[in-house]
């Protein structure tokens, strides 16, 4: 960057002191703007998901105590398929809620990359200083996320509080669906399989959308300042 009263960014163009004064505040309030926003999400995500856990763990001793109470007779299976039943619709809500921001958390970062770039154009001395990326496409996504290894798609996925409370849904789900063929009169064995496959039926979907949605959003995007050297490939600044 020259030292005069003028500068010259990437495109060439001339840029006064007091312009580049005014550049990195409009970009610093859009940063800061975006964290906000981001931690935001998060929290509320978070506060959903110990809100879902809750219920389940307060649902299930609920149905211990009237069976208990019934001799797991009388209405006692009407009051454990209803409480079942709750917990799957506030679990699969809660999936849908966690895909969104999950969606959402992956915007503020490619913005924030935008950004960071921004800054380096305003002075490149200080790019080599960003363990963050300038860059604004899935490469720089990734470096964001993790600076200072390669890591798998699979073992964020696995890792993801996502999965975590897909498998809880999915196991309430199919304790829901199991119950309700039982109590129509389906033999044990019928009711229990019915019951595996609805679980892992839950758990596969909300992984499946999520990658389809993760796909199509890439597919639609085209970055502004994209790495160099593979578009899908985990790695480089």
């Amino acid at each position: 960057m020259a030292t005069g009263a003028e500068h010259r960014d990437d495109t060439g163009d001339a840029r006064t002191d007091a312009a580049l004064a005014r550049r990195l505040q409009i970009l610093a309030t859009e940063h800061w703007g975006l964290l906000a926003a981001r931690s935001t999400a998060q929290n509320e995500v978070l506060t959903r998901i110990s809100i879902y856990l809750t219920l389940v763990s307060a649902g299930l001793v609920t149905i211990g105590l009237l069976g208990q109470a019934t001799q797991f007779r009388s209405w006692f299976p009407v009051a454990a398929l209803a409480i079942l039943g709750f917990l799957t619709v506030v679990g699969l809500l809660t999936l849908i809620r966690m895909l969104t921001v999950s969606e959402e958390d992956m915007m503020f970062v490619v913005a924030m990359n935008r950004i960071r770039g921004g800054y380096a154009d305003v002075d490149p001395t200080a790019a080599e200083y960003f363990l963050a990326s300038t860059h604004d496409d899935f490469v720089g996504m990734a470096v964001t996320y993790s600076f200072l290894r390669h890591r798998g798609g699979f073992e964020q996925v696995l890792g993801s509080s996502l999965i975590m409370s897909a498998l809880v849904t999915g196991s309430v789900g199919g304790m829901f669906a199991g119950g309700l063929c039982a109590a129509l009169g389906m033999p044990t064995g019928g009711a229990v399989t019915i019951g595996v496959v609805v679980g892992l039926a839950i758990v596969a979907t909300t992984a499946w959308y999520g990658g389809y949605r993760f796909r199509g959003a890439w597919q639609t995007y085209t970055p502004r300042r994209p790495s160099s050297g593979p578009p899908a490939q985990w790695g480089s600044r």
